[in-house]
């Protein structure tokens, strides 16, 4: 008899029936207790209402330009927080298509849901079925992640989630609790929620997420990894499809939407997004320290210390996105081809013969030894202007290919208010951390105008002619200045002296009015850098920061009123409220009398219109009314510009990181072939800017009474006849004062 004629025997029937419930009775009674344990806390404490109210996950901070773009982040966890409108609608639609296409129907659990998971894909395998969990689930494992409870981890997991969805379903809405889920379902890596994950792959805020886009990343929700679409395409491109077929079936979309768009191939805009990605890298990192300091000042309602890196704050700068990306390409473009100059004039192989090899350890924090020299070489990714490549290099050949980068700084104020609006610390913040905006370097010619703004408010007349002799200063261990084309004779007026750089007048200029009034007057103008009481500090070799500079620029520029550097708007909590907004600057600080500074706009005016700035309008055609300075510092170590419109000024330095690589020749190496092309290609590109443009249109309306001032001549080979007696008793005492002796 075999086993299914015994099992038709009543009794036997009976008994395995009695069996069965006694199982299915097992199970139930297990289940009801396992419940009861987890519910009563026996595997760890479940969220309170308390907690689920104030959901708290490490959220990154994003940091804002003026104009409400996306710079980049501070995190931990690259997580964004969304608002209601950041969510396109076929994002939502894919979601609940795919992955919970009751979710308005249910209240957390969805019991219907999961038998269809037991019939169609664990039975059937149907992978378009859909997954167990609700949205509101998978929900409360992205916030309170699963724990090890070993062999009973997946049902006391479950349960945990199924109570926790509970909760939420009655403290938020539906719509709610889709924000929350958007905001923290993980991408892989990093990477978490749906707007870091479209930055990622699309390089867009989520809001201009496509169709496609929007079922590509829903599609990769199953398993991050496995539908990469970085890293799997053909998966992912699978996936998508199946997304698509998911919303044709429950009305989200038609049939021949879904035709077209499958034909469609996966087109990625990837970006790793590494804290040196974005706009402006080299000012967030400037900033960051502040931020950090003001955190550590504040509470948040719970009480906690706010976190500059896990609260979700909103820091909004006065950064310009559009000018930023103009100061970048600008600086990008033109280093690159001086670079290729730099390397060709230096082909013959002598700049690191010049240079100790110990030198190049300066500042990487390890020490050199001649066993260095002979150092196998290895493989190693390094910059280029053509992009990464890899290289066969040993340490001390590592070093050397960094340090022959020349490198820049950029740095752009509003002329009224001293908001920065661009600022590019260095050709490339990922290789190259040092920022040349906040560090120290000669100045060269650029900090000419301080000297001569110093002997206007002495009361010198721009007009006053001066010698331009080669003078020895015996006082100060016979140091000469010695003019940059080598030729001397003659008189220049101050106008004329500042319009073509004259080191020998200019050097007079500041023993005659005092360098102590000159350090005061760099100090009132935003110098905090030491500058040294000794005659060469007329010719710029005081280090001092561009930054510095450019805010005495923005004090001529603003009529002698010197408005401290801002770039900090305001700071929001994740939820929006204010937490802090800058009060302004208010009226700024009087530092030059107006009518001084309208007599310095003016000459500078004629430096780039005839002057050592004239290139602009000879070689890049500028017609706009500008203003600057060149400056170039001794062996041409260090290359200057420094210009301004009415409304907006700006400064380029360009060197070396170590002052041995720099360029041979002047013709290189000055400030007007060196810096001047970038502050030309910034300006261009924001006169051609939509919003920008009328820059090129301003000028700068200097009264008649100046420039009837300043109508004089800028050279003359013999000092003209005017009896001034002020004057000449200034020039006899000058000279008694200094025991000169002429060479």
């Amino acid at each position: 008899m075999n086993f299914r004629d015994r099992i038709r025997k009543p009794e036997v029937r009976k008994a395995f029936v009695r069996i069965l419930l006694i199982l299915a009775g097992g199970v139930l009674l297990a289940q009801g207790v396992l419940i009861t344990l987890v519910l009563a806390g026996a595997f760890g404490k479940l969220p309170a209402y308390e907690d689920l109210r104030s959901i708290r996950n490490p959220v990154a901070t994003e940091i804002f330009s003026a104009d409400s773009v996306l710079m980049g982040t501070y995190y931990i966890r690259n997580r964004q927080y969304l608002r209601p409108g950041e969510i396109p609608p076929s994002l939502l639609d894919a979601l609940i298509a795919t992955e919970d296409n009751r979710f308005y129907a249910h209240r957390g659990i969805d019991i219907r849901s999961l038998g269809r998971v037991l019939v169609k894909s664990i039975l059937l395998g149907d992978e378009g079925s859909g997954g167990g969990s609700t949205i509101t689930q998978q929900l409360a494992k992205n916030l309170f992640p699963r724990r090890d409870h070993g062999i009973l981890s997946l049902p006391v997991n479950k349960i945990m989630e199924m109570a926790t969805a509970r909760r939420i379903e009655k403290l938020y809405a539906k719509d709610e609790i889709l924000l929350l889920y958007l905001s923290t379902v993980p991408f892989g890596g990093d990477t978490y929620g749906i707007k870091s994950a479209s930055m990622r792959y699309f390089n867009k805020n989520p809001h201009l997420l496509t169709t496609e886009e929007s079922a590509l990343l829903v599609g990769m929700l199953k398993a991050t990894d496995h539908y990469n679409p970085a890293k799997h395409a053909e998966e992912a491109l699978a996936r998508r499809n199946v997304v698509l077929e998911q919303m044709v079936r429950y009305n989200y979309l038609a049939p021949a939407g879904r035709d077209s768009l499958r034909e469609l191939p996966i087109s990625l805009n990837y970006s790793t997004l590494p804290h040196y990605a974005g706009i402006a890298p080299y000012f967030r990192e400037y900033l960051r320290p502040e931020l950090e300091a003001w955190c550590r000042s504040q509470v948040n309602e719970e009480g906690e210390q706010v976190n500059l890196y896990t609260d979700g704050l909103k820091i909004y700068t006065t950064i310009d996105s559009r000018l930023q990306h103009y100061a970048e390409e600008a600086v990008k473009t033109h280093m690159a081809h001086l670079q290729v100059l730099f390397e060709d004039h230096w082909s013959d192989g002598d700049l690191w013969k010049q240079i100790r090899p110990e030198y190049l350890f300066t500042g990487t924090g390890m020490e050199y030894n001649a066993e260095m020299e002979s150092e196998l070489p290895r493989k190693m990714e390094v910059f280029t202007w053509e992009g990464p490549q890899v290289r066969d290099y040993n340490t001390l050949d590592s070093i050397r290919h960094y340090l022959k980068f020349l490198q820049a700084g950029f740095l752009a104020m509003d002329v009224h208010t001293g908001e920065v609006k661009a600022w590019v610390g260095g050709i490339n913040h990922r290789y190259f951390k040092w920022d040349h905006v906040t560090a120290r370097r000669q100045a060269g010619s650029t900090f000419k105008p301080l000297v001569y703004l110093a002997a206007l408010e002495n009361g010198v007349s721009p007009c006053e002619f001066f010698p331009n002799d080669s003078v020895v200063y015996e006082e100060y261990d016979s140091w000469a200045p010695q003019n940059a084309d080598h030729t001397y004779g003659g008189y220049y007026s101050l106008k004329g002296a500042l319009v073509h750089s004259v080191n020998t007048v200019s050097v007079a200029l500041a023993m005659e009015n005092g360098i102590g009034s000159v350090i005061e007057l760099g100090q009132k103008a935003g110098i905090s850098a030491p500058m040294p009481a000794v005659p060469s500090l007329a010719l710029g070799t005081a280090d001092v920061s561009l930054m510095e500079m450019v805010g005495v620029y923005q004090t001529i520029a603003n009529r002698g009123v010197r408005m401290p550097p801002s770039y900090l708007m305001r700071i929001e909590s994740k939820e929006g409220d204010i937490l802090y907004e800058n009060p302004g600057s208010g009226k700024g600080f009087p530092v030059f009398s107006p009518e001084n500074s309208e007599i310095m706009i003016e000459i500078l005016r004629n430096v780039v219109d005839h002057g050592t700035a004239s290139a602009l309008r000879t070689g890049y055609g500028m017609m706009a009314d500008v203003a600057g300075k060149t400056g170039t510092t001794q062996h041409n170590t260090d290359g200057w510009f420094i210009g301004f419109t009415p409304d907006l000024v700006a400064g380029v330095w360009v060197g070396g990181e170590l002052q041995q690589i720099r360029f041979r020749e002047m013709r290189y190496g000055q400030g007007s072939f060196s810096a001047m092309p970038v502050w030309a290609g910034f300006m261009r590109r924001t006169f051609g800017d939509e919003q920008w443009g009328f820059l090129e249109d301003r000028d700068f309306m200097i009264s008649d009474s100046i420039m009837e001032m300043l109508d004089c001549e800028e050279f003359m080979e013999y000092r003209p006849f005017r009896f001034r007696p002020l004057e000449i008793l200034r020039e006899r005492r000058f000279f008694r004062r200094l025991f000169r002796r002429r060479r």
